[in-house]
């Protein structure tokens, strides 16, 4: 017996707009819907799509197997030096393989590569695999994890990201002074 070999993988990095997303917004929404009782694409549309946007400071990517969509994440700008990440999502026919460390894993490195230095997220009271994933990950809470989290409501992570030198990622320069340039602004940077 042979086994069928695994399809190829890919990160893309994708408009909010492209049809490939929906399974993500559609299946965040019923899950969401399921876990807090309410109907949740209000949550899903609270940020405007140009937010996930590289002009804007943020991006959405997609795990791409055999070209369908099998996990993704995004972040947004929270402020000039923080990425905020938000809708990690895997397909509920993938999980438990490791997608979803996957998807912050990428998302930490293109956040590095656009000069943010913390990562910021927060997750529902109703999501324990959300809060291990980021706790096993290096996320550190900005809650009491030994309280009920029902009674703290969103659950607040922050993660700061070592510089892209200390990571051996290149390190964007500016051609006139040899600077490290701000991935995001093109204007350099302080070393």
């Amino acid at each position: 017996m042979t086994l069928p070999a695994l399809s190829a993988r890919s990160v893309v990095q994708v408009a909010v707009s492209d049809p490939r997303v929906r399974p993500l917004l559609r299946e965040l929404g019923e899950e969401y819907s399921a876990r807090y009782g309410k109907d949740a694409h209000a949550e899903l549309a609270r940020y405007p799509d140009e937010e996930f946007t590289a002009p804007h400071g943020g991006v959405l990517l997609l795990i791409l197997e055999g070209g369908e969509p099998v996990a993704g994440g995004a972040f947004r700008r929270y402020d000039a030096a923080t990425a905020e990440l938000k809708r990690i999502w895997t397909h509920s026919g993938h999980r438990r393989r490791g997608l979803a460390r996957e998807v912050v894993a990428e998302l930490e490195r293109e956040a590095r590569a656009r000069g943010y230095r913390r990562i910021y997220l927060t997750t529902g009271p109703r999501q324990p695999e959300a809060r291990a994933l980021y706790l096993n990950t290096g996320y550190r809470p900005l809650f009491d994890t030994a309280a009920d989290p029902e009674s703290i409501g969103p659950l607040p992570f922050e993660k700061h990201l070592e510089s892209p030198a200390r990571t051996g990622q290149p390190v964007a320069r500016q051609p006139e002074t040899g600077q490290p340039e701000d991935l995001r602004t093109g204007k350099a940077t302080a070393q």
